[in-house]
């Protein structure tokens, strides 16, 4: 079973972690007040307030963060598992 590239899966999340923030943000601009995201964010972000510059730098920032730590995280367990268990399972093919 093929393991995991840490660097490429780091770097997956670490976007990943950026583009679902800017949508997030994008979503809070367009809709109605009632329904933004703000209180989602400022739990999950610290330091994070709704809407300013420094804040958007620092919420992406943390976003980023979050995604890199998921990749550093996740790929060793994955490679981990992956390894120990093996080929011996039904093959998805």
């Amino acid at each position: 079973m093929p393991t995991l590239n840490w660097k490429v899966v780091t770097c997956a999340l670490g976007l990943f972690g950026a583009v679902s923030f800017v949508l997030c943000v994008v979503y809070g601009l367009v809709v109605p007040p009632a329904w933004h995201p703000t209180r989602l964010l400022e739990l999950a972000l610290p330091g994070f307030t709704w809407l300013t510059p420094t804040s958007f730098v620092l919420g992406l920032v943390e976003s980023v963060i979050y995604g890199v730590y998921a990749g550093l995280v996740f790929t060793p367990i994955y490679n981990f598992v992956a390894t120990r268990v093996g080929t011996t399972g039904v093959s998805a093919r």
